[in-house]
């Protein structure tokens, strides 16, 4: 079937060593794909992306100012990861750019990762380990101790949360959690009715939070304070969430037993800089570089899951999934098809400012031209406005001229 746009020139660039799976689906599309294994500086990305339709990133790759300006064909956005805020999603929304993400694709591989960290901590695994490297046999079960019947704290009940408090239960563990909104809990979990609360109460905090404004600095020197005297912290979160000075000078005092950290405030760009920070060096500190979700069954899931919402949108106009702009899910593009013909209806695609008049003046120029529309679909959220309207083949183009001159339109855009 012939198509609006060839897709053998449509343009996706992964960067970052994306899994193949991602790649795969592209290629089976038609798509021209171009893949890349770092992450790239400011200049050389808006060279990579200059001609892009897609881009995949993961957490290294900024695309902000310049770097998203370059990109003029840009299309979307797929952040292949959790997080988001390595994208300026109010200037990709601006531009008509929907940005995508996996939120729970890597859940399994955080939680069993913190849960081997618990028992890791609590049996000294590491500093034994470190010492066994160093030449030194230290056989002791000074300062050891099983899980069973400790305490557990999550800050942050969603799903990765969710699933540490089922596998900590299922070894003996007593879990409590704090979250800012009431939670279902899950099995024998309790909610506290504070931070402060958890941290008293746990032998080891786990932190489950996203990076707002609200989580960063979340953990400083006056909650460590908190905690109970020899408790375990554990941040495989963000990076903004701990202040790791205190918790440092915390450790060194002996006023916490140990700590779990793979997300840091500020992470090297490359395999090849260097890792400093005020932990290194001391005694009983798990550092990993950013990898709990990392698992090659994460990150084929994660390919998947934003490569399909990637494609759904090329292909459909559908935004379910989207972070940043209002979410359409539209109906499959069927109905008047020419008889003798495979002739699908054409697809509008209207991303506009969220300002009254824009669907009257849709629906004017519909009745002005005598448009037979099929379906149509309006979502609205904060400053964006999109519509998606099918309409039979012979009216598309010039119901498009018409909606690309209304007034706060960003982007219209048809598929056929």
């Amino acid at each position: 079937m012939k198509t609006s746009f060839p897709k053998d020139k449509i343009e996706v660039v992964l960067l970052e060593g994306i899994h193949d799976n991602a790649a795969a689906l592209f290629e089976r599309e038609g798509f021209r794909v171009s893949r890349h294994s770092g992450a790239a500086d400011p200049a050389e990305l808006a060279a990579l992306i200059a001609s892009a339709h897609v881009i995949g990133i993961r957490s290294k790759t900024r695309l902000v100012g310049e770097a998203l300006g370059a990109a003029r064909r840009l299309l979307a956005v797929g952040c292949f990861c959790i997080g988001t805020n390595q994208v300026d999603l109010v200037s990709a929304a601006g531009a008509g750019v929907p940005v995508f993400n996996a939120p729970f694709s890597n859940t399994r591989s955080v939680a069993e990762l913190t849960v081997a960290e618990v028992v890791m901590l609590h049996r000294r695994a590491f500093e034994r380990s470190s010492q066994m490297h160093a030449g030194r046999w230290v056989k002791s079960a000074s300062g050891a101790h099983e899980v069973r019947g400790r305490t557990l704290g999550i800050v942050g009940y969603g799903h990765i949360g969710a699933q540490v408090s089922v596998l900590a239960e299922s070894m003996g563990l007593r879990v409590l959690f704090y979250d800012v909104i009431p939670k279902l809990p899950l099995g024998n979990a309790r909610q506290t009715g504070s931070l402060d609360e958890l941290l008293r109460e746990s032998d080891v905090v786990t932190l489950h939070v996203p990076a707002t404004d609200g989580t960063s600095g979340l953990i400083g020197a006056a909650e460590i304070e908190n905690m109970k005297p020899g408790g375990h912290l554990i941040n495989n979160a963000r990076g903004s969430v701990v202040d790791l000075a205190a918790l440092a000078d915390a450790l060194r005092r002996g006023r916490l037993g140990g700590a779990a950290i793979d997300v840091f405030p500020e992470e090297p760009s490359s395999r090849e800089a260097a890792f400093r920070g005020p932990l290194v060096g001391l005694e009983n500190v798990i550092l990993t570089p950013h990898i709990a979700g990392s698992t090659q069954e994460a990150q084929a899931s994660i390919a998947e899951e934003v490569g399909n919402k990637l494609l759904r949108f090329v292909n459909a106009g559908a935004t379910t999934g989207a972070v940043n702009v209002p979410e359409v899910e539209p109906p499959p593009q069927r109905g008047m098809v020419a008889p003798g013909t495979d002739e699908r209806p054409h697809r509008i695609l209207h991303f506009h400012r969220n300002v009254p008049g824009v669907l009257s003046k849709i629906n004017n120029a519909v009745s002005d031209l005598g448009v037979n529309v099929a379906s149509q679909t309006l979502r609205t959220d904060g400053e964006i406005g999109y519509a998606v309207l099918d309409v039979a083949p012979s009216d598309g183009e010039q119901l498009r001229a018409r909606m690309d001159a209304i007034e706060g339109t960003i982007r219209t855009r048809v598929l056929w």
